[in-house]
C-alpha cells in the first residue's frame, strides 16, 4: 500500500480475525448483490469496520473511502451512535399510520428550518426511490383536486431517480429500462451538450431551450411536474449550468407547473449547502431527499411539499388525506439517527467544510485534464468527477486507486470521489493525490 494512504489512516482497532476465506464463500452462495453482474466477485472487496473516512477489511487492509455516496458524519460516530441506543432502548417505532412519535415531529420541524417558508409538512419514508414515487403522486393528485387532471412529467433523459417501476419509467439509462408499461406519460429532455461543457455559464440558454420546448404552451398539454436531479448521478455525472435551477423554476411559474427535486444526492451538505436548491434560492414545490439525511446509519427519505400541495389532499376522495405510506415510515430509530446527523451538519458546519474542500480539490484535480485520456475534471461541493475517455479507462482507474487504498466510485466513463463530509484537511489531500496517482499510472 502507497505511504501516503498509511500515514492518513488511523491504527486500525483490534478486532478478532475472521476465517475470511468463510466469510467470502458465505457471501458468493447467498448474497444477491444489487447493481451487479453475476460473473462479478464482489466478495473480493469485504468490509469489516469504519472510522471517520475510512474503512478496514477483513484482511485488515485500511481504505480511504470516496465511494460512499450516504456517507455524511462518516463511520462509527460517536454521536450518532448515541442517538441509535437511546431511542432503540425507548421506542424504536411505531407506525404514523395509527400514532405520532416524538423523533418524527422534532424531524419534520428541523427540516422546515432548513428550507424556505411554507416547506412546511413532511412525508417520511424509506428510500429515495420510495420518496420518489410519493412525490409523483403527490404532484397528479395535487392537480386532480383542483379539478384540472394533469399527468405528463418532464425530466431529462438520463435521469435516475430510483428503482421502482415508477422511477425507472422516466429514464432511457440502459439499467433503468424494464419490461412493463410505463405508468404515466413522459417527455424527456436529452442533454445538449456534452457535460464538459453543458457545465459552463454559456450553456444555460440551451438547456433551458430545451425544457421551455418540453414543456410546451399548449394549455391542454401542460405538464404536472417538471422533476429533475441539481446533478445527474448516474446519468453521467453532469453538473449543470449555474442559473439552471433558479429559470427553470420561472419556466413552471410561467406555465403553474410544479417543480419537484430529487436531492437524493445532493441534500444535506453534499453539494457544498443544506440543499443545491438553497445554492440559486430556489423554492420547489416538492422536494425529496434521502442519502444523507441519516449518514447511512438507517434507512430514511423525506418528501417535503410546500402547504399549497399539502393542503389540496383535504379534498382527496377517498379518505380527505394522503394514500401513501410504510409501516416502516418514519421509523422512529432513523428518525433519531437523522436528527443526531444534522446535529453535526450543523455545529460542525460540513456544507461549509464540502464547499471549501471540494472547491481545493477541484484545483488540485483540474491539471489533469486534457491529458492521458481525461476528458473533463468538475464538480459540486464534495462531488468531484474526472471523466475519462472511455469505460473502460475509468474502470483501470478505479481498479488501480482501490490497490493503492482509495476507493472510487464509477458512472460510464466518469470517476466519482464523494468522500465522507467529515473529512478533513490531510484526508483531502491524500484524496487528491492517490486519484491525481492513480489516473497518472493508468492514462500516463
Amino acid at each position: 500500500m502507497n505511504a501516503s494512504w498509511t500515514t492518513s489512516a488511523p491504527a486500525r482497532p483490534a478486532l478478532p480475525a475472521p476465517d475470511t476465506e468463510a466469510v467470502r464463500a458465505r457471501d458468493r452462495r447467498h448474497v444477491w448483490h444489487t447493481w451487479t453482474p453475476l460473473a462479478a466477485d464482489r466478495s473480493a472487496l469485504t468490509l469489516s469496520h469504519g472510522s471517520g473516512h475510512h474503512v478496514w477489511d477483513i484482511d485488515g487492509r485500511a481504505y480511504l473511502d470516496a465511494s460512499a455516496l450516504n456517507s455524511t458524519c462518516g463511520y462509527a460516530h460517536p454521536h450518532v451512535l448515541r442517538a441509535l441506543a437511546e431511542q432503540a432502548s425507548r421506542l424504536h417505532h411505531f407506525d404514523l399510520s395509527v400514532a405520532g412519535h416524538e423523533p418524527a415531529g422534532l424531524l419534520a420541524e428541523r427540516l422546515a428550518g432548513h428550507l424556505p417558508p411554507g416547506m412546511d409538512k413532511t412525508l417520511f419514508v424509506n428510500s429515495g426511490s420510495e420518496g420518489f414515487d410519493a412525490a409523483v403522486m403527490m404532484a397528479v393528485s395535487y392537480w386532480a383536486h383542483l379539478g384540472r387532471p394533469r399527468s405528463r412529467l418532464v425530466t431529462f433523459a438520463r435521469s435516475y431517480h430510483g428503482a421502482t417501476l415508477l422511477s425507472r419509467s422516466l429514464s432511457t439509462l440502459p439499467r433503468s429500462t424494464h419490461l412493463l408499461d410505463p405508468p404515466v406519460p413522459v417527455t424527456r429532455v436529452e442533454l445538449p451538450l456534452e457535460p464538459a461543457l453543458l457545465r459552463r455559464e454559456e450553456a444555460l440558454p440551451v438547456l433551458l431551450a430545451a425544457f421551455e420546448r418540453a414543456i410546451g404552451d399548449d394549455p391542454d398539454d401542460l405538464p404536472a411536474a417538471v422533476v429533475v436531479e441539481p446533478f445527474l448521478n448516474v446519468g453521467g455525472a453532469v453538473v449543470l449550468p449555474p442559473g439552471f435551477l433558479r429559470e427553470l423554476r420561472a419556466l413552471c411559474d410561467a406555465t403553474g407547473t410544479l417543480l419537484v427535486l430529487d436531492e437524493v444526492f445532493t441534500a444535506y451538505g453534499r453539494c457544498g449547502a443544506m440543499f443545491a436548491a438553497r445554492r440559486e434560492d430556489v423554492t420547489p414545490d416538492v422536494l425529496v431527499s434521502s442519502k444523507g439525511l441519516s449518514g447511512g446509519y438507517v434507512p430514511i427519505a423525506a418528501v417535503t411539499v410546500g402547504q399549497h400541495v399539502h393542503d389540496t389532499f383535504g379534498r382527496d376522495p377517498v379518505i380527505g388525506g394522503l394514500r401513501y405510506g410504510h409501516t416502516t415510515s418514519g421509523h422512529a430509530v432513523a428518525c433519531a439517527a437523522a436528527l443526531a446527523t444534522l446535529d453535526v451538519l450543523e455545529k460542525e458546519d460540513l456544507p461549509g467544510r464540502a464547499e471549501r474542500l471540494g472547491s481545493g480539490l477541484l484545483g488540485e484535480l483540474a491539471p489533469l485534464t486534457g491529458a492521458g485520456g481525461v476528458v473533463d475534471v468538475r464538480g459540486l461541493g464534495l462531488i468531484l468527477v474526472v471523466e475519462t475517455a472511455s469505460p473502460e479507462l475509468a474502470t483501470r482507474v478505479l481498479t488501480r486507486a482501490r490497490e493503492r487504498g482509495l476507493l472510487l466510485r464509477q458512472v460510464g466513463a466518469a470517476v466519482m470521489a464523494v468522500p465522507p463530509l467529515v473529512i478533513d484537511d490531510e484526508g483531502a489531500a491524500a484524496l487528491a493525490a492517490g486519484l491525481t496517482e492513480a489516473v497518472t499510472d493508468v492514462a500516463g
